[in-house]
């Protein structure tokens, strides 16, 4: 079992950055794909980022390709979403979470419910 922490979320303005960061309690990240979703109020929580969990292959959400990127340290322990050039629409509570298992295609990795494990989330909020 893995015990997932996000920080990093905060206000921003348009344009600006933010770098996510999701902590691994009590174990490391080797075994799982990771991903990176978020849910805006009165909506569905949607797929934003994944990656192997070997580190080999990355998926993004057509919304987050070429703004964003996910990445992990290399004591596979933290894993990270940097986000640039932010706009109002991706205002949200962003979560991370690991699915356990080895998988590598984009429909394995991207729903929500495939996850086992979810963090509590962190508020991204930009404002216009």
């Amino acid at each position: 079992q893995v015990q997932l922490v996000e920080s990093g979320g905060g206000l921003v303005q348009a344009g600006g950055s933010l770098r996510l960061s999701c902590a691994a309690s009590g174990r490391t990240f080797s075994g799982y794909s990771m991903g990176w979703f978020r849910q805006a109020p009165g909506k569905e929580r949607e797929f934003v980022a994944t990656m192997t969990g070997n580190g080999g292959n990355t998926y993004y959400a057509d919304s987050a390709k070429g703004r964003f990127a996910i990445s992990r340290d290399s004591a596979k322990t933290t894993l990270y979403l940097q986000m640039n050039s932010l706009k109002p629409e991706d205002t949200a509570v962003y979560y991370c979470a690991a699915r356990g298992g080895y998988y590598t295609t984009y429909d394995a990795l991207s729903p929500p419910s495939k996850y086992n494990y979810w963090g509590q989330g962190t508020q991204v909020t930009v404002s216009s």
